[in-house]
């Protein structure tokens, strides 16, 4: 299930829901709040999306560290454009199963 994303359906009702952007930065837990550092609040600053740039570039095959930045990426970017950029990247790596396990 986690090599083919179905396992991220259920985020595709929040979207519906409104609690999440179809694009946007991953969700994160509790515990992995303090890899954000002094970037947290700006990291929180926008809803988390079921697509994002993390998952477009290579999910798995990324470190945290590299993880935080790419998100970020997003953060600071964000647009109507960059997310339709996102989005086709997200569909190219689900497609190819790039850094799923």
């Amino acid at each position: 299930m986690r090599k083919t994303s179905l396992d991220e359906i259920p985020q595709f009702v929040n979207v519906l829901l409104g609690q999440m952007s179809l694009v946007g930065p991953r969700p994160i837990v509790q515990k992995e709040l303090h890899e954000y550092g002094k970037d947290l609040d700006e990291f929180l600053s926008v809803k988390p999306g079921a697509l994002g740039l993390w998952q477009a570039s290579g999910r798995s095959n990324i470190g945290y560290p590299e993880r935080c930045d790419i998100e970020l990426e997003y953060v600071r970017n964000a647009s109507i454009w960059f997310d339709t950029k996102v989005f086709f990247k997200c569909c190219i790596s689900i497609l190819k199963k790039d850094g799923a396990f």
